[in-house]
This record gives structure tokens, C-alpha cells and sequence, in this order.
């Protein structure tokens, strides 16, 4: 059996196509041309020079023009409106109302109805027998005709309204991760701060130490240069980090997961807590990095499987430290929906990626799982 190569990428291609907003369009122009086949008989059998097949001609030309409705709802608005002069259709003024209230906003589609009216009444007064089929007398014609004009443009302007919504929503989730970002980079920088700030100083105490012991010899100036070097790299520091952001409480390391888990078995998730002995000789940062991570999974189980038993693990592999916490999952969501705005992956996934590491999350083997893993600067 010969399988073709290209299959699989034409089926990709066509699902793509599917979801994009054009094949919704195409699927809009032949729904209105799937409904006014029903009124070619009829047209056929009409005051004009039609025939079936070319009434169907002229019926799928206009249809057509429902392909522009987003880029440009007013080409098939016109060409409804000159259908429903020529052929008494009313059909395509339905679905060109409607594409005008979804993509050009309420405004646009009220401005589109009044034409619509007046030009309906012009038609009705000034065209004898018009519209035969939709009602000889005006009560017909105000009952028919002007309700369904103005029900597309309504539903329109409502599809309009909920378009904007859910722009506005994704955007608010941008701007919560993008703000999740920036809040995780600020404590990075502030927990750097901390940790190679103290570091620096030892350095800059221990050269002057070292200057004051060589006094009068060659290496002196050498001790009183790396001193000064020190104190200018931490000036260098509390400008950069500092000053940029508001000071808090630095971070704890390991000795800070203990109460995160009594903290969350408060909660109602008993958590198991494995901490290898080769992690206690991480560098501080490092240790800062695990204690967010954790802290961020056991926020997220108590909110996504509260009651459910957390397992977190930590412990160095070769070259990589590695943390693992997992929960099962659910068999029912929580009876209120935990508040979030879905930003906890994203801040842990900076915080391990600005050292040099990876994240991954999600559901396995009934349960779900969190693994972080980055190097651990551990002289092996």
C-alpha cells in the first residue's frame, strides 16, 4: 500500500483554513446562496428577462460578495439593495446588514437600516407590485420587509459588541502575563541584588583587610584597587536594581519550604516534601529560585485541586537540579472557580528561564505535573 507523503500536511493546511476567518466568509456566501435558490423558480417566472440558469447566475454573483464583508461590508450591502430593486430579493440585505453591524459597529449599521428603509419605501412606492412576494399592502411590507432588515443589523451590532469583549479579555490576559513578566524580573533583580550585594561587600571588606596587611609592600595598591573595584560594582548594583523598583523583603531560600507546605496543609493539601541532601549546597539564588517555584505550584494545587495530597520533590541530577511537584487531578472542579488570571506559569517559567533552565506543565498519568529543571552550579 502507498502512502502519499502529503496528505498529512494537506490535512494541517486544511484544518488551518477551516478555523481562518475567510472560510467563514465563503461558508456565509454559499449559506445566502443555498437560500436564494429557493426564489429562482419564481424569478424565472418574473417580470424580467431571467431564466433559471441565469437567474441562478446572477443570484451566485451577489452571493459572492459576501466574501468581502469584512474588508469591505458595503460592496455587498449595495449590490442588495440594487438585487431587491431588480429581483425583489431580500435575501443578501439580510446577510449585508449583518456583516455591516459586525465589523463597522453599531453606528455604521443604523446608518445602513435608515438607507435600508428608505430605500425599501422608494421601492414600494415608486415600483408597481413590488414586493409581490413579501405582500401587496403596506401593513405586508412593514410586518415582512423592514423586521427582518433591522433584526441583521441587531444581531450584528450584538456579534460587534461580543468581538470587542473578547479583544479586550485577550488583551487583559497580555497585559496580566506581560505584568506577571515584569513583577518576576523585578524580584530577580532584587534577590540578585541581595545575594551578590552581600557577596560584594565580603570582597571589598576582604581586600581592604588584605591592603592594610601589605601596607608597605608591592601588592598593596593592587588590594586597594580590587577594594575600591568592589565597592563601585555595588554602587553599580543599588543604582540599576534599586532604584528602579521599590524594595521588599527578599525572598527565602530552602529553610522558607517548610512553611510553605504547613502553609498549605492549612489549606486542606497535605504535601509531602523530598528534599535531597545535595541541594542544602545550592548558591542562594538558586535556592530562591526553588522556593518560588514551589511556592507558585502549591498556590496553584490549592486553587485547581483543593483537599488533593502534593508531592514536591527536589534533588540534583549530574550537572541539573531538578523540581518536581505533582498533585492528581481532580474528578470534579472545585465548587467555585479559583480565582486567577493565569499568570503562575508564566512567572515561574521566567524565573527559571533567566537561569538558563525549562519548565514544563501538565496533565499525566491521572495526576498534574510541574518540573523545573536548571543547572545547579554544583562543582560535581
Amino acid at each position: 500500500m502507498v502512502r502519499l507523503p502529503t496528505v498529512p500536511a494537506l490535512r494541517r493546511c486544511a484544518d488551518r483554513w477551516a478555523a481562518s476567518p475567510r472560510a467563514l466568509d465563503v461558508v456565509a456566501a454559499l449559506s445566502a446562496f443555498a437560500l436564494m435558490l429557493l426564489d429562482v423558480p419564481g424569478l424565472a417566472r418574473g417580470d424580467n428577462p431571467l431564466t433559471s440558469v441565469t437567474a441562478t447566475l446572477v443570484l451566485a454573483a451577489g452571493a459572492a460578495t459576501l466574501v468581502l464583508r469584512r474588508r469591505a461590508p458595503w460592496v455587498p450591502y449595495l449590490v442588495a439593495l440594487g438585487l431587491m430593486g431588480w429581483l425583489h430579493e431580500v435575501t443578501l440585505i439580510q446577510f449585508a446588514l449583518y456583516s455591516i453591524g459586525r465589523f463597522r459597529g453599531r453606528r455604521a449599521a443604523v446608518a445602513a437600516t435608515l438607507l435600508y428603509v428608505g430605500v425599501a419605501y422608494g421601492y414600494f412606492f415608486l415600483t408597481p407590485g413590488w414586493p409581490v412576494r413579501h405582500g401587496a399592502t403596506l401593513s405586508d411590507f412593514l410586518s415582512l420587509v423592514i423586521p427582518i432588515g433591522v433584526l441583521a443589523a441587531g444581531v450584528g451590532i450584538a456579534a460587534h459588541r461580543h468581538d470587542l469583549v473578547r479583544a479586550l479579555e485577550v488583551q487583559r490576559r497580555e497585559a496580566a502575563a506581560r505584568q506577571a513578566v515584569q513583577e518576576e524580573r523585578i524580584q530577580v533583580g532584587r534577590d540578585v541584588h541581595d545575594l551578590v550585594g552581600r557577596e560584594l561587600t565580603v570582597l571589598a571588606v576582604r581586600a581592604e583587610v588584605l591592603a592594610v596587611r601589605a601596607r608597605g609592600e608591592t601588592h598593596q595598591k593592587d588590594f586597594e584597587e580590587l577594594a575600591d573595584t568592589a565597592r563601585r560594582a555595588h554602587l553599580m548594583l543599588n543604582e540599576t536594581i534599586v532604584r528602579r523598583a521599590d524594595r521588599d523583603g527578599a525572598t527565602p531560600g530552602l529553610e522558607g519550604l517548610a512553611d510553605l507546605a504547613a502553609e498549605s496543609e492549612r489549606m486542606g493539601s497535605p504535601v509531602d516534601l523530598e528534599v535531597a541532601e545535595e541541594v542544602k549546597a545550592l548558591s542562594p539564588l538558586r535556592q530562591t529560585a526553588v522556593h518560588r517555584v514551589v511556592q507558585e505550584c502549591l498556590t496553584n494545587a490549592a486553587k485547581h485541586a483543593p483537599g488533593l495530597p502534593v508531592r514536591v520533590a527536589i534533588g540534583v541530577a549530574g550537572p541539573d537540579l531538578w523540581i518536581e511537584v505533582r498533585n492528581p487531578l481532580p474528578k470534579s472542579p472545585p465548587d467555585r472557580a479559583p480565582v486567577s488570571t493565569g499568570t503562575g506559569l508564566v512567572s515561574m517559567d521566567e524565573r527559571v528561564a533567566s537561569m538558563g533552565g525549562t519548565l514544563t506543565a501538565g496533565a499525566r498519568d491521572g495526576a498534574y505535573e510541574v518540573r523545573a529543571t536548571l543547572p545547579s552550579g554544583l562543582r560535581r
